[in-house]
């Protein structure tokens, strides 16, 4: 290359006219080999592409044998190109057969050259392919050739990307950008979806590389920075955002990424080198991306997401497309497909048109899976690397059963999920059929089937799935997808429409669950190590009265007239409970004295979800109209047992005898004290386990509301009575041979009962 800095502007000079020119796509590839061949002074110039089977092929060189073009080829990880391909790291060697991973290729005739200097062909952190050139003298290429080369590497990306080089290489061949890929993920929302991808936070295309003016690009970048330094300080200065916390946290390290001198001299210096400001952006990221990919540490990993979501971010500005709505673009069949998203984000969304979610991260009970559940919108989470591999408008499917993401799937594949699909549907078509139906088994026990819901998106399920009512209406989903603290109006006209909606039918209203996982970012809590056993619910809103009784107050209101059912979350000591009882007393009698209409009934409720009440059944009975066994959280605890640790969660049975000698024990307590049972939880969704709870005595349970139609099948074949005697007979067996899952799996092969 020259001595001085133009070759490098003048290459990218002549790559842009080349672009404009009307050319087929390898005379393109042949041209811009020959055009850095050229500028660069070198002997050879050659462009790998990888293929889908993991094969890098020779698409164009200048230099070596052009009989090879199409043939030669390199297995990713194989020798020197494949090492770039696989690490994402330029190579820039004096003698390139010295190198451990050099691999001579008879049919190219390289044997000759020694200098040699290749880099990755990037596009959204993802390798495309290889870019080289080489030498017969001994040299070490220049930081600027390495620019320019890295430079046209984002021109050929893009290229690949637009699928411009498809159909040169072989019948059949399929480039590695449109090859199947298969993600192992958490199924965290039941469900199948077919789709097409839909990025949540879209990536920003940048198609003009090139810059005229470099001082304007410059100047426009400058700009562009300190607009969205402004965001974020804003973003930090916002009332509604708690003064600590994680979230804190991370805004803090934007600001502290985003004031990087470091970050902003390499955008300066690549603007200087012929790129536009938005090219700029994107070739400094793909050379973090590829210094970072690699790394395991998990705290390095997460600095690489910031870096991308700030990048993101500067693009936007640069762009003008700050202002975009969420999912403005998305189309029907969209699979929404995310790094991480709010729950907030998710209802920006138009649900006739969302069929999956996929997310990057994601549990059990992250706040977006939650409300995706009560939408009936299938989820797979910890489906790693998916929002790089995936482009806007790949055919998607999303298995929320299996936990599986299959993205751009072969026609077999898509079939079979296809037939399952609709497998699914004349299922559901059936269960749409048994909605009018009481729920009633096979000898006349009637069995009320409870919905349970949170948001007002969840009420049209109360009729379409034939609920009796809704057993638990989490009340703070709410509060968990506002910005700020909802006002005593919003909370009751929620509350109001709810009982609307059931219209008569029972509601029972779980006041503020939060705390633990379910972190309010405008509530601030200190840190704790184990925060599902620590300051949440109950103990939480007692020591706020004025959040509890604002809740309170909000519900009397609203249920002006009818019948009010107000249940207590994470009751550990009765003398929380007279606490709970006694603000809504007090709340009941402030209302009255100002002549506000009080509901005609009021029932309190207690959930059970400590061990240490199941030591106090009868003195809890005193105190409650009704109580609900909450048997996600009971069984956790019963057993140790975090249901989100994977490595545990399935060692462990909530249809173990001793679980079930617990909920007996409620059962029996209710009946002596003449309080009814329910119980709310994932156990009350599964027909076996269903079977388990009716043939143990409970005659009211509440699940999602997918689940009724399942339920209700099962135990219209049921005889509950014979269950009943089943179940007591392994419960008083003190040295059983089976297990009570292999009972109930007995009894309903022996009576032919769909599980």
């Amino acid at each position: 290359m020259r001595s001085d800095s133009s070759g490098p502007r003048i290459l990218m000079r002549r790559i842009r006219e080349l672009m404009a020119e009307p050319l087929e796509p390898q005379a393109r590839l042949d041209e811009i080999v020959r055009q850095i061949a050229a500028n660069m002074i070198a002997e050879v110039c050659s462009l790998y592409v990888l293929r889908a089977d993991g094969v890098l092929e020779l698409y164009a060189t200048q230099g070596l044998n052009p009989g090879s073009v199409h043939l030669a080829q390199l297995r990713l990880g194989e020798g020197l190109v494949g090492t770039i391909a696989a690490t994402a790291r330029a190579l820039n060697l004096q003698d390139a057969q010295k190198h451990p991973a050099f691999t001579y290729l008879p049919e190219t005739g390289e044997e000759i050259f020694q200098s040699f200097l290749g880099v990755p062909i990037l596009r959204a952190g993802r390798t495309l392919g290889v870019l080289v050139v080489q030498n017969k003298e001994r040299r070490v290429y220049r930081d600027e050739e390495i620019e320019a080369l890295e430079t046209v590497a984002m021109v050929v990306a893009e290229m690949i990307a637009a699928g411009s080089l498809a159909g040169l290489s072989r019948p059949g061949v399929v480039l590695d950008l449109s090859r199947p890929v298969h993600f192992d993920g958490l199924a965290l929302a039941d469900g199948i979806g077919l789709g097409y991808v839909v990025l949540h936070e879209p990536r920003v295309v940048v198609t003009n590389l090139f810059n005229e003016d470099a001082e304007a690009e410059t100047a426009r970048l400058e700009k562009a920075v300190s607009s969205l330094r402004i965001s974020i300080e804003d973003m930090l200065q916002r009332r509604d955002i708690a003064a600590e916390g994680e979230h804190r946290a991370v805004l803090e390290a934007y600001r502290m990424f985003a004031y990087d001198r470091g970050w902003v001299r390499r955008l300066e210096e690549a603007v200087q080198n012929g790129l536009t400001a938005e090219a700029a952006v994107e070739k400094v990221q793909n050379d973090m991306r590829a210094r970072m990919m690699h790394m395991t540490d998990p705290f390095l990993r997460e600095r690489l997401h910031d870096f991308d979501d700030l990048a993101n971010r500067l693009l936007r500005e640069l762009m003008g497309r700050g202002g975009d709505p969420i999912g403005a673009d998305s189309a029907g069949d969209a699979i929404i497909v995310a790094r991480s998203m709010g729950a907030a984000d998710l209802l920006d969304y138009r649900r006739d048109q969302i069929r999956g979610l996929v997310l990057e991260e994601g549990a059990q009970t992250s706040h977006v899976v939650i409300v995706a559940r009560a939408l009936g919108i299938p989820v797979v989470g910890q489906a790693k690397g998916a929002v790089s591999m995936a482009e806007k408008g790949d055919a998607i499917i999303v298995d929320g059963e299996e936990g599986s993401v299959h993205l751009r799937p072969p026609s077999d594949v898509e079939r079979v999920f296809a037939e399952r699909v609709q497998f699914r549907a004349r299922r559901q078509e059936r269960y749409r059929a048994l909605r009018d139906v009481p729920a009633r088994t096979r000898d006349g026990q009637d069995v009320d089937l409870l919905m349970n819901a949170g948001l007002l998106v969840d009420l049209p399920q109360l009729g379409e799935a034939g609920a009796a009512g809704i057993g638990l209406f989490r009340t703070e989903l709410q509060f968990m997808i506002a910005s700020t603290m909802p006002k005593t109006s919003e909370q009751e006209r929620l509350y109001a429409a709810v009982l609307d909606a059931a219209d008569g039918r029972p509601v029972t209203f779980r006041t503020l669950d939060i705390g633990g996982d379910k972190v309010l970012p405008y509530l601030h809590q200190s840190p704790e190590e184990n925060p599902a056993l620590g300051y949440r619910a109950l103990r939480l809103a007692l020591d706020r009265p004025g959040l509890m009784r604002t809740q309170l107050r909000a519900l009397l209101k609203a249920a002006a007239g009818r019948e009010l059912r107000v249940m207590f979350p994470m009751v550990t000591d009765l003398d929380e409970l007279r606490k709970a009882r006694d603000l809504i007393s007090r709340e009941f009698k402030h209302l009255t004295r100002f002549a506000h209409v009080m509901p005609r009934r009021l029932k309190l409720g207690a959930m059970i979800e400590v061990p240490s009440l199941l030591f106090q059944l009868d003195e809890l009975m005193q105190l409650v109209d009704f109580v609900s066994v909450g048997s996600n959280d009971l069984f956790q605890f019963f057993s140790a047992v975090d249901r989100g640790n994977a490595q545990i969660s399935g060692r462990f049975d909530d249809l173990s005898t001793p679980f079930m000698r617990a909920l007996k024990d409620i059962l029996d307590a209710g009946a002596r004290n003449s309080v009814s049972v329910t119980l709310c939880g994932e156990m009350a969704g599964r027909p076996i386990s269903a079977m388990a709870l009716i043939g143990l005595g409970f005659r009211s349970i509440s699940m999602t509301s997918s689940a009724i139609g399942p339920v209700k099948a099962m135990l219209l074949d049921l005889d509950a009575g014979e269950l009943h005697r089943t179940v007591m007979a392994h419960l008083a067996d003190r040295h059983p041979r089976q297990t009570f899952r292999q009972v109930l799996e007995e009894f309903a092969e022996r009576h032919a009962i769909t599980l």
